[in-house]
């Protein structure tokens, strides 16, 4: 289980053109390749079965499935991520591997059961106003469900940084997905969108079976204590909020614009921008490279000197502290200035092909007008969220809360405003989103910089917090004198 810092440590350390790229190959591979596997399938599928000769509407209702599929999958599984991810690093620390079993059951009730009720009512539309056959409804909606038991086990297999397994799995996953659908349409003949739909919940199922095993075999005991778990829900209830309204701030400048007359409505039901929707996919891609920078980097890097720095509060002198603190902010300052260095030079090279090579391929027109401006926000999005991560670090949960409420308020207001403009500046809304939030987690990191003693030394309570009477201040009284010369205190 241990990181993959200590495996790119030993890429790095040759210090070579080689191992460089190696090392970025690798950190890349093991972070963001589900994601990429699941769109190579779909692609493959698509053009092994001959997706492009069907006709526009079949089409377009198996590209609109997938997509809701995927959102609203990603958001209700959202607001639960963070709070058990916290309480699986407090119970890894404390090393009572016991009670993850408890949490792993706790979280997967309440987010299987608030993911099928949010999916029914437009399972229902779909069936009734939509007028879509029940066998195709019903596998959208195991697909959803699917994809949110994916999320999930995922969750806890990247706690115990067993990225390596989560790729693997979805190798797997998504080739007998691909060997599933060329079986059920080549060989029993099945209507060719169905077949591929069908085919996409299976390997989804395939992986959560998957990974669900694994996390059995790292945790075989069951300590019991369900309750400390939703505890924490209560006593974190800032970590739901952050992590569901920044998930909601990447989607909502699309729900903005599938609100403008340039939208299509599908069976009904299914409202999108495909114009707006496929530019976002493309500059989400130009920057997912700064996950990746990200996650290596902190691994590698600034783990070390926060390590560094809580060892010193523990039991170091006062010089001691004060100099791993200068070191610990200024590797968290280096480390945002090399995410942003790096990740610009990314953006713009990918940037480059996509504007020569992307047309060629069908990708022009609007969708290119408008994806050179979501590039950009979703550039400084990225750089946010890195600085959402450093605030988790110093527990200033009220300050993540605050940055993920800002950005997407702000992100809201600026997409509303910004499809009155010309298609080219239709992203600036995730731009100024974007912004206004990183410079609130910029702000509140330097503060804690300023007032880290005060956070670290001065907070706390002598005495237990409780609901009451309020306790006598008495502390001692003389039995012998205290009726004659009062109360001693």
């Amino acid at each position: 289980m241990a990181g993959i810092g200590v495996r790119l440590n030993k890429i790095y350390s040759k210090n070579t053109i080689t191992t460089n790229v190696f090392g970025f190959g690798y950190s890349t591979v093991i972070t963001v390749a589900p994601m990429f596997l699941v769109i190579g399938a779909v692609m493959l599928m698509q053009y092994l079965l001959g997706f492009s000769k069907l006709g526009f509407a079949s089409r377009e209702l198996y590209a609109s499935t997938v997509l809701y599929i995927f959102i609203f999958a990603l958001l209700s599984a959202s607001p639960f991520n963070a709070v058990l991810s916290k309480y699986m690093s407090d119970v890894i620390y404390w090393e009572t591997y016991e009670d993850i079993m408890p949490c792993f059951h706790v979280g997967l009730l309440m987010n299987v059961t608030l993911s099928s009720i949010l999916g029914i009512p437009f399972v229902i539309r779909e069936y009734f106003v939509g007028r879509v056959v029940l066998p195709y409804v019903l596998a959208g909606y195991f697909g959803y469900m699917a994809l949110v038991l994916v999320f999930y086990t995922m969750l806890y297999l990247s706690i115990c940084k067993d990225y390596k397994k989560i790729s693997y799995y979805f190798t797997i996953g998504m080739t007998f997905t691909v060997l599933l659908s060329l079986l059920l349409v080549k060989v029993f003949n099945m209507e060719c969108t169905f077949g591929m739909l069908v085919s996409l919940d299976a390997g989804f199922m395939l992986i959560a079976i998957l990974e669900f095993a694994k996390v059995r075999s790292y945790f075989r005991e069951n300590s019991g204590k369900y309750k400390d778990v939703l505890l924490y829900f209560k006593k974190y209830w800032q970590l739901v909020l952050t992590n569901f309204l920044y998930t909601l701030g990447l989607y909502i400048h699309n729900f903005v614009f599938w609100t403008t007359d340039m939208h299509i409505i599908v069976v009904k039901c299914f409202v999108s921008m495909q114009s707006y929707d496929m530019a976002t996919c493309l500059a989400m891609f130009t920057n997912i490279s700064a996950t990746v920078i990200f996650i290596s980097r902190v691994e590698m890097f600034f783990h070390e000197r926060y390590k560094r720095y809580s060892e010193a509060v523990i039991g170091g002198r006062k010089m001691d502290i004060e100099e791993s603190k200068r070191r610990m902010f200024g590797q968290l300052s280096e480390e945002l200035l090399n995410l942003v260095r790096i990740q610009f030079i990314v953006s713009v090279v990918v940037f480059l092909l996509a504007i020569i090579f992307l047309p060629r391929l069908g990708y022009g027109g609007l969708v290119m007008q408008i994806y050179p401006c979501l590039a950009a926000g979703y550039f400084i999005l990225f750089v946010m969220y890195a600085e959402i991560i450093f605030l988790y670090y110093y527990n200033d949960f009220d300050g993540a809360l605050i940055t993920a409420l800002v950005f997407c308020a702000a992100t809201l207001i600026g997409a509303y405003f910004s499809t009155f403009l010309i298609p080219i500046w239709f992203g600036i809304g995730l731009v100024f989103g974007s912004l206004v939030g990183f410079l609130t987690a910029y702000f509140r990191l330097r503060h804690i910089e300023k007032n880290l003693d005060i956070h670290v030394f001065c907070k706390g309570n002598l005495m237990k917090k409780g609901e009451g009477r309020k306790p006598s201040n008495l502390i001692y009284e003389n039995p012998i004198y205290g009726k004659k010369r009062g109360k001693y205190r």
